[in-house]
């Protein structure tokens, strides 16, 4: 007789799909969750809801949360009474949603940095026992941290092979990616942003005064300066991120898995390297969080960086103005 081969699971998400199923099977509770937090925002991943609504996607306040609390080191892992645990019932999260239990264990990404939690919630208080459940739940919770970290190892080994792929989709001149290669690249990264709540930033550069220098200068200068430009940019930032030439005198790049305090610390480093390097640009960036996209980080960034280009102008002039 045949043995039954059980096959492995394709995705992380696939997994808690079935490690949230169980455990709403085992204990209870009405809503079980996969979380990630990033920054100020707390993303649901995954969810077994049968009553409170929520749905993959929904975004909430980590600081609001009872998991917040928990991983503090505030209140119990499990909680058969949340009411009876003062900085649960202190949490803002227990005005908005009825909740009577609470079950929270961290998980764990890489570099043994917080990822998010596995939590549960019901608005009914639940027997005592159920902290008897905390070794299996915590069991679940490091298989599927170790899933995790195992995916996300090979999501840094993919975007490895799409920039390859993307070669042939590189800037002539520049040696960077074109704005065909930006484009597709763009296109995985948001995939990837959607499915781990991962942050990036988008950043614009446009070149000042480069139409000028191609006629005074002739196009041979102009070439040099967009050559010039295109390294400095890539020199300044990690080899995971995307810079490209969208055309003309305009720059992209695309700083993955970057929150705005990276971001900020970015810029000032490209803002220091292109201004000492003789280069004159305007910048805008923006960074795609939990409730925007990477479209509408490039929106923010452009009239962000048309803004700069203004500022600068103005100030070129009043400059002029003054030495005259």
């Amino acid at each position: 007789m045949t043995a039954l081969v059980l096959p492995p699971f394709d995705s992380v998400d696939t997994a808690a799909q079935h490690i949230l199923a169980q455990l709403q099977k085992q204990i209870g509770f009405q809503l079980w969750m996969f979380t990630r937090i990033e920054g100020e925002h707390w993303i649901v991943l995954q969810a077994a809801d049968r009553g409170y609504a929520i749905k993959s996607g929904h975004v909430f306040r980590w600081a609001d949360s009872f998991c917040s609390r928990m991983v503090r080191g505030e209140g119990p892992r499990i909680a058969p009474r949340s009411r009876d645990v003062p900085a649960y019932v202190a949490a803002p999260i227990d005005r908005l949603v009825p909740i009577g239990a609470y079950i929270g264990v961290p998980l764990g990404g890489r570099d043994g940095k917080l990822f998010g939690t596995l939590c549960a919630i019901d608005p009914e208080p639940q027997p005592d026992e159920i902290v008897e459940m905390l070794p299996m739940v915590e069991l679940y919770a490091q298989l599927l941290s170790t899933l995790l970290n195992t995916e996300l190892r090979s999501q840094e080994a993919a975007r490895k092979l799409e920039h390859a792929l993307a070669d042939a989709k590189i800037d002539e001149l520049t040696k960077i990616y074109n704005r065909r290669g930006w484009e597709q690249l763009l296109t995985t990264e948001e995939h990837r942003c959607r499915r781990y709540g991962h942050s990036a930033t988008v950043m614009l550069i446009d070149l000042d005064e480069f139409k000028q220098i191609n006629d005074t200068q002739g196009h041979a200068a102009g070439d040099k300066l967009l050559v010039m430009t295109a390294q400095l940019l890539r020199q300044s930032v990690r080899h995971a991120d995307i810079v490209a030439r969208l055309g003309g005198d305009e720059f992209a790049i695309l700083l993955v898995e970057s929150s705005a305090d990276s971001a900020e610390t970015v810029e000032r480093k490209l803002r220091h390297i292109l201004s000492t390097s003789g280069i004159e640009a305007s910048l805008g960036w923006a960074t795609r969080d939990a409730n925007s996209t990477l479209t509408d980080a490039i929106a923010k960034a452009d009239a962000r960086m048309y803004l700069n280009k203004r500022q600068r102008k103005a100030t070129q002039n009043r400059e002029r103005s003054v030495s005259s």
